[in-house]
């Protein structure tokens, strides 16, 4: 059995996990401190959940957005990134900025994360270059409302640069090209999509 998301209460919380009430029925997950500090015991939670299942264990990793979830996949990716490693990114990084690192080549960014040396960071660059970013399971990012907080848009800011990126791709611009003046774009301000291309086309022109 695959557990994607769970909707109850939160019913106590740990250093590194949270216990979510379903209906009477306590799930376990793990979780990163960003998240466990927002939470307090009693509150309404839907958290995206992401599963793994061994001969000997199911372990449950609990994220405030679908977009965190994918970015948790994605990062295992890269040999030596494991489950409390990509965790640990995800506390010091937001989704944005792990596009940001790995477009610009910032391997420091990632030893920001508790654990993560200078190699290690370099490796999720390199491993991690020139590829699109992660989806949702069907596609898209889901909304999910954690103690009581809903994401308008779920891919935010990301899913913006997401499609700022495509769209250079499809004028012939590589992956990588497109991510870097995408990055570049977005630190000089730019939100948008609209406004994202056209920095970002500025910046290929140089």
């Amino acid at each position: 059995m695959i557990i994607g998301r769970l909707k109850g209460e939160v019913a106590a919380i740990g250093l590194d996990h949270v216990l979510i009430d379903v209906n009477g029925v306590g799930y376990v997950a793990l979780a990163g401190t960003r998240l466990l500090a927002r939470l307090q015991t009693g509150d309404a939670i839907t958290a995206h959940i992401e599963t793994r299942v061994t001969e000997s264990s199911i372990t449950l990793f609990a994220f405030a957005t679908d977009e965190e979830r994918a970015w948790f996949v994605r990062l295992q990716d890269v040999p030596g990134v494991a489950g409390k490693s990509a965790l640990a990114i995800l506390d010091g990084l937001s989704p944005a900025d792990i596009m940001d690192a790995i477009a610009l080549g910032d391997a420091g960014a990632f030893t920001r994360a508790k654990g993560i040396g200078k190699k290690l960071g370099e490796r999720i660059v390199t491993e991690l270059a020139g590829k699109a970013p992660p989806l949702g399971r069907f596609g898209k990012f889901e909304v999910a409302a954690v103690a009581g907080l809903a994401s308008a848009r779920p891919e935010g800011v990301t899913g913006s640069r997401a499609e700022a990126v495509s769209a250079l791709v499809n004028l012939g611009y590589t992956q990588g090209e497109a991510a870097r003046a995408v990055a570049a774009a977005a630190k000089n301000g730019a939100e948008e999509v609209g406004a994202l291309v056209k920095g970002a086309l500025k910046e290929l022109a140089r």
